[in-house]
C-alpha cells in the first residue's frame, strides 16, 4: 500500500499558486516605496523660522494746502494722499472707490491737475495747491458744473459724483488752454469745438456704476457752452 503524500508534496491548486504571488507582489511593492515616502516626510529641525516682525515708519509732520487752507498732518510716509485727506484731514467728499486708480472716484485737483489720489502719497504734495469736491464752490455758491450736475440729474447714487466733478472742473480748463485728446482729428493742433465725443474721451477716466454719463456729457457741454 503507498504512503500518503505530505502537505507540501500535493499538488498547488491554480487559487493557492495566484494567492502566493499576489502576496510576494505586494510585499515587493510596499519595501520598493518605503524609501520614498520616509523620503516625504520633513525633519522637524528644518522647520522654517516666523518672519520677522518690522516696527512701523515713524509719523512725520506733512503740510499740505488743501482748499486754500493750511494743513499740517502727523502721518507716516507712506499714507496715500487719499487717506491722508479722508482719515486725517476730515475730507470725506473724495472717495475710497478700487484703491487701484482705475474707477476715478478719488480724483482731486493737485495744481488744477486732476490726479487719482489713492495712487500718490500724500508726502509728495508739500507745497503743492490741493482741491477736493468740498473746495469746487465758493462760500455758499455752487460752481458751474455743481449746479449743472444738479439739473441735468447728472448722478444717481452720487458716490462718483466728486471724482466727476474734479475732473469736469478740469477737463474745461483743459480745453480752453488748447490740450487735445485721443478723438482730435488733428493732435498738432487745437480741438476746434467740446463735442460730445470729446467730452466721453476726456471724462473715460471716470466710471459710473449707475450709469448716468449721457446726463453727465449734457452737464458738461451746458456749462462749456455757457462759458
Amino acid at each position: 500500500m503507498s504512503k500518503p503524500a505530505a502537505p507540501d508534496d500535493l499538488p498547488r491548486t491554480p487559487n493557492l499558486a495566484r494567492r502566493r504571488f499576489l502576496q510576494s507582489a505586494a510585499a515587493a511593492a510596499t519595501v520598493g516605496a518605503a524609501p520614498h515616502l520616509s523620503a516625504e516626510v520633513p525633519p522637524m529641525a528644518q522647520s522654517v523660522p516666523p518672519p520677522t516682525a518690522h516696527a512701523a515708519p515713524p509719523a512725520r509732520a506733512v503740510k499740505l494746502t488743501i482748499n486754500g487752507k493750511p494743513y499740517q498732518l502727523q502721518i507716516e510716509p507712506r499714507v496715500t494722499l487719499l487717506d491722508a485727506l479722508r482719515e486725517y484731514a476730515g475730507l470725506t467728499g473724495t472717495k475710497k472707490g478700487c484703491d487701484r486708480g482705475q474707477c476715478g472716484a478719488c480724483t482731486v485737483l493737485v495744481d488744477g491737475r486732476r490726479i487719482n489720489s489713492c495712487l500718490t502719497l500724500a508726502v509728495m504734495h508739500e507745497g503743492q495747491s490741493i482741491t477736493t469736491v468740498e473746495g469746487l464752490a465758493r462760500a455758499e455758491t455752487l460752481s458751474p458744473l455743481q449746479r449743472a450736475f444738479i439739473a441735468h440729474d447728472a448722478f444717481q447714487c452720487g458716490y462718483c459724483t466728486p471724482g466727476q466733478l474734479c475732473s469736469a472742473t478740469a477737463l474745461l480748463d483743459e480745453f480752453r488752454a488748447g490740450a487735445a485728446s485721443a478723438v482730435t482729428a488733428d493732435v498738432r493742433t487745437r480741438p476746434a469745438a467740446l463735442t460730445d465725443d470729446e467730452i466721453r474721451e476726456r471724462m473715460s477716466g471716470n466710471l459710473c456704476r449707475c450709469g448716468a454719463y449721457p446726463n453727465i456729457v449734457a452737464a458738461v457741454r451746458i456749462v462749456h457752452e455757457r462759458g
